[in-house]
């Protein structure tokens, strides 16, 4: 009974991954196109991992997201999202829960990837080289002057997924961007993602997600030794 039970956990799992990454391509596919035509507006892709993509992840991987009353973003107001990172599944959450578009934070490496990079440059999001001090530099003007612009940013403070869940140390670079743009911080708290699929793991497992949007807190007037 024992190895029939993995053996079907294993065939479930394929089936899922296979199903994720057909969804996945039809979707980053879509927003591709849609983002070669003109006008090019890269809300209305965003708008569709949202409404599609993200509710999809979600149905597929048997996630029980339960979303807590929190700080609902007003219309047009730019924020940056400030949130905790245990998952790959993180990114459907936030898709589903944050109520307006909003840009990924992503490594430079990350743009040349077909289809994954092509989707990203599509959306707008912000590419930021590491490796290159200077570069990164200039992306973060770049990305303070979207949110400026009216542009909202989300950012995992701690650069990586913790493998237990538990809060890793956050790098500064989030906090600066947000005194230098001179927006409010939200926090966002994300808690069992890391019990569906893990930091190094293939293995799906369904459980609940609990997911709550903290109050703003300003940053007008603060200086980088606030940080």
């Amino acid at each position: 009974m024992g190895a029939m039970k993995h053996l079907g956990t294993i065939a479930l799992n394929t089936l899922q991954w296979s199903l994720f990454g057909m969804w996945s391509f039809f979707w980053m596919s879509a927003a591709i196109l849609r983002g070669s035509l003109p006008p090019r507006d890269p809300n209305i892709p965003l708008s569709w991992a949202r409404r599609f993509w993200g509710p999809g992840v979600i149905f597929l991987t048997r996630t029980n997201l339960i979303r807590h009353p929190g700080f609902a973003a007003a219309p047009g107001v730019p924020y940056i999202y400030v949130m905790n990172h245990q998952s790959m599944l993180d990114i459907p959450v936030a898709f589903v829960s944050v109520p307006q578009n909003f840009r990924y934070i992503a490594k430079k490496s990350l743009k040349p990837i077909p289809f994954l990079g092509w989707y990203m440059s599509a959306t707008g999001m912000v590419f930021i080289d590491r490796k290159n001090h200077q570069s990164a530099v200039r992306s973060l003007d770049e990305a303070c002057q979207k949110i400026r612009d009216g542009i909202s940013i989300l950012v995992y403070p701690e650069g990586t997924r913790s493998p237990d869940g538990s809060i890793l140390p956050f790098k500064k670079g989030p906090f600066v961007m947000a005194i230098q743009a001179g927006v409010p911080i939200v926090p966002l708290a994300i808690e069992g993602s890391y019990r569906i699929v893990g930091r190094g793991s293939a293995r799906l497992s369904p459980a609940t997600v609990h997911f709550k949007a903290g109050e703003p807190i300003p940053t007008a007037g603060l200086t980088l030794d606030d940080r």
